[in-house]
């Protein structure tokens, strides 16, 4: 007598790269009439699942090389559910009230700022680039990057990172280096006690 088998590895009956989940997940999101951007994203992936070349997706949806392999690889990686989660184009615009606003809280500390729609301040005692991002998208309605708060603050001569007081002295210190004569004697203060009276 044989004992029955059981296939502890079943095989995905859905297609090459999708879930049976993933793909009914995905098929309902494209009923609901999507952006073009978005139900491309979704397409690709799903004709990737039916065993379609890279290549015959391009031609079929009009969509790059580039955005073919990249979303290809999304199914692959088992994350095609997450296909929502990079926003589409370039960030944001910025206003000058944004410029404004960002270079103010800035030089403020997080302490100091009410976190909005709330009725207290932050606790952290300095600022990183992705809580100034959630704030100033939660306070005026643009939602960036913080590698895009990062290009923005530099362009400004800003940053999020705080400098020492051994930045000043070192700064100080080559200045004082660069007044050297050619003998190499530095002439500084000479303390009271050993001043000639």
């Amino acid at each position: 007598m044989t004992l029955p088998q059981f296939n502890l590895n079943p095989v995905n009956t859905a297609g090459k790269l999708l879930t049976i989940f993933q793909r009914n997940y995905l098929e309902k999101k494209l009923e609901q009439g999507l952006s073009d951007a978005y139900s491309k994203r979704i397409k690709i992936m799903l004709l990737a699942d039916e065993g379609k070349t890279q290549t015959q997706i391009c031609q079929e949806l009009g969509c790059s090389q580039s955005t073919a392999r990249h979303w290809i690889a999304v199914a692959k990686s088992g994350q095609a559910h997450q296909w929502n989660n990079n926003a589409i184009g370039k960030p944001q615009a910025v206003s000058k009230e944004y410029l404004q606003r960002l270079r103010e809280l800035v030089n403020q500390s997080p302490r100091e700022v009410k976190v909005p729609h709330r009725d207290f301040t932050y606790s952290a005692s300095r600022w990183t680039a992705k809580k100034l991002s959630e704030h100033l998208s939660a306070e005026l309605g643009i939602k960036i990057s913080d590698r895009h708060i990062n290009r923005l603050l530099k362009q400004m001569g800003l940053s999020t990172r705080t400098q020492s007081n051994n930045l000043e002295k070192d700064d100080s210190q080559k200045l004082e280096t660069k007044n050297y004569s050619k003998s190499g004697i530095v002439i500084r203060d000479i303390p009271k006690e050993f001043a000639f009276s």
